[in-house]
């Protein structure tokens, strides 16, 4: 494994290290996950069980403060990120996963911002802050805008727009609500790392 990670990382001329993470490491030891710029992880998957450290990939997102990854089980390496879609809301998870992909979002070949029932007044709408502000770093966006019509759920109306039909890659704000609100009620996080259609890179 350790070859195939160091000629992998050689071909694409990145920079790593290999650390295997002990199962009776401390905690602050574990994953070391601190120490890196990105975290690539695999779906929660239960065929995996056992080889896989059961906190990956979401205890990993929870306590690392280190934009993740998360890639759909059966994954088969190819270019991702000329074609992004921004799961945006006004949140503060959402804004710290949008800035944790700027280097991203800077280089793709196409970004747009998808908002389910984004707010606005008199004064201002979300959308258009948001395409200034992303346009004040050079990334220029098309805006994809779904009214809450009550037929479907935010995450069931990403996956019905059309700019998700070309995409490679999802960003997206990680647990806006509490993990315990998720895990009773269902959530945007939850589903978006159970699909198995595109990579997901994720911040908390």
């Amino acid at each position: 494994m350790q070859e195939t990670f160091h000629a992998g990382a050689n071909r694409s001329d990145v920079r790593v290290r290999y650390k295997i993470a002990d199962r009776d490491a401390a905690g602050w030891k574990d994953f070391y996950a601190h120490y890196a710029d990105l975290l690539i992880a695999t779906q929660p998957n239960q065929e995996a069980f056992g080889r896989v450290l059961s906190g990956v990939p979401e205890q990993v997102l929870i306590t690392a403060g280190v934009p993740m990854i998360v890639l759909p089980q059966g994954w088969r390496p190819r270019p991702i990120g000329k074609e992004v879609v921004i799961a945006w809301s006004p949140s503060a998870q959402a804004t710290r996963v949008m800035h944790d992909a700027m280097p991203i979002l800077a280089s793709a070949q196409k970004v747009t911002a998808f908002a389910f029932d984004p707010p606005a007044d008199r004064e201002d709408a979300d959308l258009e802050m948001l395409r200034e502000h992303l346009l004040a770093h050079g990334v220029k966006i098309d805006v994809d805008k779904w009214s809450n019509a009550g037929d479907l759920s935010p995450i069931e109306a990403l996956f019905a727009s059309p700019a998700l039909e070309e995409a490679d890659l999802i960003v997206a704000g990680a647990y806006s609500h509490s993990r315990f609100r998720e895990a009773l009620f269902g959530g945007m996080t939850k589903s978006l790392l159970q699909q198995f259609s595109l990579p997901v890179l994720v911040s908390h």
